[in-house]
């Protein structure tokens, strides 16, 4: 169904009081680098929408109208159904990540060692490099830069590189 912009945990929440229908609105939690500092973020996985299962001849008015909710999703009049197995999976892989926050799934940044990076900000801004070592806890990596004609060990915040896409399997 659709929702309000940037009310789909609201609406979710009022139709979750609602006896007979069964709410799923994934959302994703990650670190983004700002001006203020490092900050976490949590946003819908599908923006304006989420997933709800009811009797509709029996729900279909008390859904419409809760607060937050804009409708239902219509394709020439018909509501599409959403593939039951879909939603298994991701119900699957946010309930293995994170559970405190209802259907939030932790998302963080993964980089190996011997993997290429770009600097992108600071002195060394667009310099390239090879990760060395990735130091976990204090999110800080050591990156072999060539730099005056030799190469250098430089201990950078995670959030300064860019990291390269990875092929999905």
């Amino acid at each position: 169904m659709r929702t309000q912009t940037k009310r789909e945990h609201i609406a979710a929440g009022h139709l979750r009081e609602l006896e007979g229908v069964e709410v799923f609105c994934p959302r994703l939690r990650y670190r983004k680098a700002t001006r203020r500092g490092k900050i976490w973020w949590v946003e819908p996985l599908f923006p304006g929408y989420l997933l709800a299962k009811f009797d509709l001849a029996a729900l279909e008015r008390a859904v419409t109208f809760s607060q937050g909710v804009r409708g239902l999703v219509r394709f020439g009049g018909q509501i599409p159904p959403v593939p039951q197995g879909f939603v298994d999976l991701l119900q699957a892989e946010i309930t293995e990540r994170d559970t405190s926050e209802g259907d939030v799934l932790t998302v963080a940044p993964v980089i190996e060692e011997g993997e290429e990076v770009e600097v992108a900000t600071g002195p060394l801004r667009g310099m390239k490099g090879t990760v060395v070592s990735v130091a976990p806890a204090p999110e800080r990596v050591k990156v072999l830069l060539e730099f005056l004609g030799q190469e250098q060990v430089v201990d950078l915040d995670l959030f300064a590189i860019l990291m390269p896409r990875k092929p999905r399997p």
